[in-house]
């Protein structure tokens, strides 16, 4: 019988963890394919964005609900560096609200949304608030679902990209892991479109990464569950920052509200938000492969290494660093002489909170694969209702 993170498939099953288990394991499986995916169809992609790119006066949106909404926030930093553009991540549960305010008739914009499903009534409602409020609106749709209502809704406009992800990236499992790691990867791929061989290199270096956290880690991060921290933060800049919400709404989700869970940036934590610490309280700092930035996480991890009490400090980094690993209580590093930038490490690093978060349901109670099962959270959102603007 095949095991998961240690635990045989009918444990898994019982405890309705299944799902949840093997869209966390066969990521890497699946960043292969978007990579494979990409490639094959880049001519298309790369005539639709290169031809956009080139108005200098482009601006560019990024959004999505929950989940989705966090992968804008993981992502705009370097797609503004890449791009040199004005690149703005705003959720739809904002553009639907404030759309008035927020959108510019006058502005050629490009607007990218990423949906798991592309059923949530916010995601097909702003494709069709964007339409109707912009004069010159470009809108590439990214999603795990070819029959969810915004890929059907975009499939036929010539101003419209339907990119579909791996069909397994489409989880069963009530949270969001391998749609959120490969809608990221793809669009990093979607911005190297006329180089994709250049980073084809990176990406497989992650994948061997990703499978040795998978495989190897994972029990030692069940180690930290053990302790029954009642919260945990997540802290990161820049993409990082981005990625530290999405960790932060892994662990909430899969504990169903167990476990007190928050994010902030590494500079923000200081003003006000580090009230939350108590003895029970874990920290994890998402430690950059920009040497500028990693100067401010050693300081925080240093600061709160130093503090009184029993708190717990982690440090996820990818290459190795002394000085990182002198400040914490913990370090996990991915690779002894290997950096890759930011956006990648991603990809790596939120395997420890999903990981993390999968063990805290667990030891919680909770069903994984379930963990609101009276319904008053749903895996798509239920229960909006888009009024015309």
């Amino acid at each position: 019988m095949r095991e998961f993170f240690g635990i045989n498939e009918a444990v898994l099953v019982e405890k309705k963890a299944f799902n949840t288990a093997v869209e966390i394991s066969q990521q890497p499986e699946l960043w292969q394919e978007t990579f494979e995916k990409i490639n094959r169809e880049k001519e298309k992609i790369a005539k639709f964005i290169n031809e956009k790119l080139k108005n200098k006066d482009l601006r560019i949106i990024l959004t999505g609900a929950g989940t989705s909404a966090y992968i804008g926030d993981t992502l705009y930093p370097y797609i503004m560096n890449s791009t040199n553009k004005r690149v703005e991540s705003i959720p739809t549960t904002t553009l639907v609200t404030n759309a008035k305010e927020l959108l510019q008739k006058d502005k050629p914009t490009l607007v990218i949304s990423f949906a798991r499903s592309g059923n949530s009534p916010e995601s097909v409602g702003v494709y069709e608030i964007c339409e109707k409020l912009i004069d010159e609106c470009y809108q590439i749709i990214i999603t795990c679902a070819a029959d969810g209502a915004l890929a059907k809704r975009a499939e036929n406009s010539k101003n419209s990209l339907v990119i579909l992800m791996p069909e397994r990236s489409n989880d069963k499992g009530f949270a969001m892991t391998g749609a959120f790691t490969c809608m990221v990867l793809a669009t990093v791929l979607i911005f190297n479109i006329n180089n994709l061989g250049d980073i084809e290199n990176n990406v497989k270096n992650i994948i061997i990464n990703a499978r040795r956290i998978i495989d190897k880690e994972f029990s030692s991060i069940k180690k930290l569950v053990d302790k029954e921290y009642e919260r945990v933060v997540y802290l990161g800049s820049g993409s990082l920052y981005g990625l530290s919400k999405e960790a932060a709404l892994k662990n909430l989700e899969l504990t169903s509200g167990k476990v007190d869970t928050y994010s902030e940036s590494v500079l923000g934590f200081r003003h006000g938000p580090k009230s939350i610490m108590n003895d029970r309280t874990l920290v994890v700092v998402f430690i950059s492969n920009d040497e500028y930035i990693r100067l401010y996480d050693r300081d925080i991890a240093r600061e709160i290494f130093g503090d009184n009490g029993n708190h717990k400090v982690v440090a996820i980094g990818y290459k190795y660093n002394k000085e990182i690993k002198d400040v914490c209580d913990e370090y996990y590093y991915l690779d002894e002489k290997e950096d890759v930038i930011d956006i990648l490490a991603v990809l790596d690093y939120i395997l420890f909170a999903q990981i993390f978060a999968f063990f805290n349901s667990l030891r919680n109670g909770v069903y994984p694969d379930d963990p609101k099962p009276d319904g008053t959270v749903n895996r798509v959102v239920q229960g909006v209702n888009i009024y015309d603007i």
